[in-house]
């Protein structure tokens, strides 16, 4: 169903719905329906499949997927809940709640929001009384799995549909693999599978989005793709370079500062503030700065121009680390418009928490996702007629006779025009292989024995493996985890004689733990506060004493008082302070094709219109290096001691690659283009890599044994040696395979 709705089938869709939503969509003022909305009302309403809704931010799919929902369960009149609505976010569950409130109010029916934040009156009303919708997190779900198993079967089983927003966001990480095995554990208490709807903005491979949210039959869902009605794209990639003999820039970023200072040399982010200051000012914006460390050292820039230039300060921070209330406070601004204001985020306003519409997104630093960067600019151009507005701006540091070659190649320019020309192709990458696999497996094991108050092994492995987010693990893989999880080193689990399994000593102390519920790490933090209010939260590991100064919500502050027993900072305003280091950035891996367009963007000779005067002049110093290092027809460069391979693949290709020659005896650091392998130099590199391409079949498991770190997830130090290495051989083979023809470069 890739065609748009015809005028007849607008009507015939807009007569199956319930009279008294066809009289809310008319108090909407609405003149017609969009014809997305028209399309899921047909499925949904004269068919009996699953169906995935994938449409542009604003583009009418909450509606798209309620109306005709509404329509179906007006006149239910069975206990539990009809629908649950899944979220990434509370915050999104906020929104959703407001926007559906009013019309379910009008047709009788209950809506509830059922997170850690919710209103604990409503939840409690909703357990005595269960009816209607249930817009729920993953880890509330996970949280009456274990605390009321008898209410999550009366709530949950009986549900008609089960609505995942922000599907994409669940396609990839733990968290996706999270939410999979809690819908198939309510599946497998529920007399007759709710039907499923998934809602996205961007997904990159609909036969795999199809494929998660029905895993056991994939072909039973229908995907509904929106016709494509986006708005005219203004785009401009600004570059800028970093001042020389400047080591860390991340640490110029956070340089202590006193009341009359400015940070003690410019850095490049000094003039991206100057150019977002001058332009961004009077209207609503959004800044994505990446790290919390960039979005706090921008936010304070920008603060500090406000005062000093004597004009309101428009512009605030919003990451993961600052307290719900200011986030809200924020967030709740930029929706109601009155006042202008630029939120300066990491990603946490790129799903689709409603803040209305704003006129231009800016990126710092160069995208590497364009499943991200797309659902950022969804952010921009809502308004009918309104452009689409993105700024790039790119850094790069300053060269000189002691610069490297990887930094005279300018790659963070030519990745920026890469990216912008896969943007215009329409190009969104599918989803990446999540390797918390087994991490993700014990915790979901040790909440069945918590929720069934013990089960046996056989209907354990039915109940959580087949089809589905543990599909790669064997019966033979889960035994021997079993097995592991209850020897003497571990204590996960125990089985009693009849061969039930149980909690052991480590598992029941895990699983009683708060924490427990997500399936991601929460760090130890210390929380600021001012004034009896919490601004937020810091890294344990960020070291603090009295009278020490911090930046932190946009703003800077002097430490009055450090409590160590309630992990306490009470801090008052100063006009010092230095922005602390929070988690580290984990760069988001590049893809194939990404990488890929990256080498066409050396080949070529055009010059984007889009870049300014610096942006140019970077992307022709790169394309000269390139050049001189004749990286068009030679895959290997000598540099010192060092010897660079480009490989021209994607990060996960390289990484492999780079396990492989681990497993040949070489040493090797990853990097965009390839890898660098140190102490070697062309003539004894050529024979190993010849012998590599020649090799008929590369092991996966022997590579595996090569691979650093591979035990990952909140479960790690739990995880079986060699269970962590076959999935990974498995989820890599085809990588493996390719390692002969990444081997016979040039």
């Amino acid at each position: 169903m890739d065609s748009p709705a015809s005028a007849s089938g607008l009507e015939a869709a807009y007569h199956l719905l319930h009279p008294k939503i066809r009289r809310w969509i008319r108090d909407q003022g609405w003149d017609e329906l969009r014809e997305i909305q028209a399309r899921t009302i047909l499925a949904v309403l004269e068919g009996d499949r699953d169906i995935l809704i994938s449409a542009t931010t604003a583009a009418g799919k909450t509606e798209a997927a309620f109306l005709p929902i509404l329509t179906s369960i007006a006149e239910r009149s069975g206990s539990g809940f009809s629908v649950l609505y899944v979220s990434p976010l509370k915050a999104l569950i906020n929104d959703q709640f407001r926007r559906l409130e009013a019309l379910c109010e009008s047709m009788e029916i209950p809506v509830v929001k059922w997170h850690g934040d919710a209103p604990q009156a409503e939840k409690k009303k909703a357990m005595n009384r269960p009816d209607g919708i249930a817009l729920i997190t993953p880890e509330s779900i996970e949280a009456m799995f274990i605390r009321r198993p008898a209410d999550a079967k009366r709530l949950l089983s009986y549900a008609d549909f089960i609505v995942v927003d922000e599907l994409h966001a669940f396609l990839q990480g733990p968290r996706g693999l999270h939410v999979a095995s809690l819908l198939r554990r309510i599946d497998a208490m529920a007399a007759r599978p709710a039907r499923r709807v998934g809602l996205s903005a961007t997904i990159g491979d609909l036969g795999q989005a199809c494929a998660w949210l029905r895993p056991t039959d994939p072909a039973r869902v229908e995907p509904l793709k929106a016709k494509s009605d986006a708005p005219e794209l203004r785009l401009q990639v600004r570059g800028y370079v970093e001042p020389p003999d400047l080591d860390d820039p991340d640490h110029a970023e956070g340089a202590a500062v006193g009341a009359e200072q400015d940070v003690p040399r410019r850095i490049a982010l000094d003039s991206i503030s100057d150019h977002l200051f001058e332009t961004l000012r009077g209207e609503n914006n959004l800044v994505f700065g990446g790290s919390r460390r960039t979005v706090e050292s921008t936010a304070d820039r920008l603060r500090r121009r406000s005062e000093k230039a004597n004009v309101p300060n428009e512009f605030y921070p919003h990451h993961g680390s600052l307290s719900k209330t200011l986030r809200e406070e924020l967030e709740d601004r930029l929706k109601e418009g009155k006042l202008p204001t630029t939120a300066v985020c990491t990603s946490t306003l790129e799903l689709g928490v409603d803040i209305g519409s704003v006129k231009s997104v800016a990126q710092i630093g160069a995208p590497r996702s364009l499943a991200s960067l797309k659902q950022r600019l969804g952010r921009t151009g809502r308004r009918p007629g309104a452009p689409s507005i993105l700024r790039i701006y790119l850094r790069e540091p300053n060269i000189d006779r002691k610069s490297g070659i990887l930094d005279r190649l300018r790659p963070n320019t030519i990745r920026s025009v890469a990216v912008v020309r896969l943007l215009l192709q329409g190009f969104v990458e599918e989803a990446r292989t999540v390797p918390e696999i087994a991490s993700t497996l014990i915790h979901q094991i040790l909440s069945v024995i918590v929720e069934r108050g013990g089960i046996g092994p056989k209907p354990l492995y039915t109940l959580l493996c087949g089809p589905g987010p543990f599909s790669a693990i064997s019966a033979a893989d889960f035994a021997g985890l079993l097995r592991h999880l209850g020897s003497p080193t571990v204590r996960f689990i125990e089985q009693a004689a009849d061969g039930t399994l149980m909690l052991g000593q480590e598992g029941e102390k895990v699983a009683q733990s708060r924490s427990f519920y997500a399936v991601f790490e929460a760090s130890e933090e210390w929380r600021l506060t001012v004034g009896g209010r919490t601004l937020g939260t810091l890294p344990i590991t960020y070291p603090v004493h009295k009278d020490g100064l911090v930046v932190f919500a946009g703003q800077r502050w002097i430490v009055q008082d450090v409590d160590e027993q309630t992990k306490t900072l009470v801090v008052a305003p100063h006009p010092g302070g230095v922005v602390p280091r929070f988690e580290p950035a984990a760069g988001e891996p590049a893809h194939d094709r990404l990488v890929a367009e990256m080498r066409q963007v050396y080949l070529a000779d055009d010059v984007p219109p889009y870049l300014d005067a610096r942006a140019r002049d970077l992307l022709a110093e790169g394309r000269e290096t390139f050049r001189k290092l004749e990286l068009e027809t030679r895959s290997l460069v000598s540099e010192e001691r060092d010897l660079h391979v480009f490989l021209w693949r994607g990060s996960q290709a390289t990484a492999v690659f780079s396990a492989a020659l681990a497993m040949a005896g070489l040493q090797s650091g990853v990097h965009e283009l390839g890898v660098s392998v140190s102490k070697i130099k062309e003539d004894e590199m050529r024979p190993i890599l010849s012998k590599l391409a020649k090799m008929q079949k590369i092991d996966p498991d022997d590579v595996s044994g090569f691979v650093a770190n591979i035990k990952v997830g909140k479960f790690r130090e739990q995880v079986p040696d060699n269970l962590a290495r076959s999935l990974w051989a498995r989820q890599n083979l085809d990588k493996v395979t390719e390692i002969p023809a990444m081997a016979g470069v040039p």
